[in-house]
């Protein structure tokens, strides 16, 4: 089961924009973190659940959409996220919570899987312009990690690793988005 749930989180950048993930899934999505593990238990880690109109209008000229895809800025109209998920930390109980972010990621990520979302995670944004634009004070919380949601409206491919190890995920002209990834060999030392 779990394997299934990982094998469908993919990482998608397009969505069905007008499929709402609704509210309350979104915040039984970020109630799964509050049993995950937390470094020294500090539970510093706080969310900011962005799914207003206006709040995703200011949120989405202020990220970088795929670092491997330079000619493409992003989701056109219709094909952007339903809603987002700011993950902060309370600075109050700590900082450089890297781990705790990526555990509460993946839960949030294969929660949106099970549920019938996808989403992507997003480390390329604006920081300080969000916070402004959503008036989170930065200087008791980090902005760490964002996460798209919605319902994906894109088909994304595994496909093996080249034999040149390149990584680099592409789309052909259909927009079929490709991700290679490395065989089980080549990551067992």
């Amino acid at each position: 089961m779990i394997r299934e749930l990982v094998e469908k989180s993919r990482s998608y950048r397009r969505f069905y924009e007008e499929e709402k993930v609704p509210r309350k899934v979104l915040e039984g999505l970020v109630d799964m973190t509050r049993f995950v593990p937390s470094t020294a238990n500090s539970q510093a880690l706080t969310y900011r659940i962005i799914d207003s109109e206006e709040e995703k209008e200011k949120i989405f000229p202020l990220i970088g959409w795929a670092g491997a895809l330079p000619d493409w800025d992003g989701p056109e109209e219709g094909e952007r996220p339903s809603a987002y998920v700011l993950i902060c930390c309370d600075l109050s109980r700590g900082k450089n919570k890297m781990v705790d972010n990526g555990i509460a990621a993946q839960t949030i990520m294969l929660g949106a899987v099970e549920q019938g979302f996808g989403g992507c995670m997003i480390l390329n944004f604006k920081r300080a312009e969000a916070a402004e634009a959503l008036e989170i004070d930065t200087e008791k919380y980090s902005l760490d990690l964002l996460l798209a949601l919605g319902k994906p409206k894109e088909k994304v491919v595994i496909v093996p690793a080249g034999e040149d190890g390149n990584l680099k995920y592409y789309r052909d002209e259909n927009q079929v988005h490709y991700v290679p990834k490395r065989d089980l060999k080549d990551i067992l030392m």
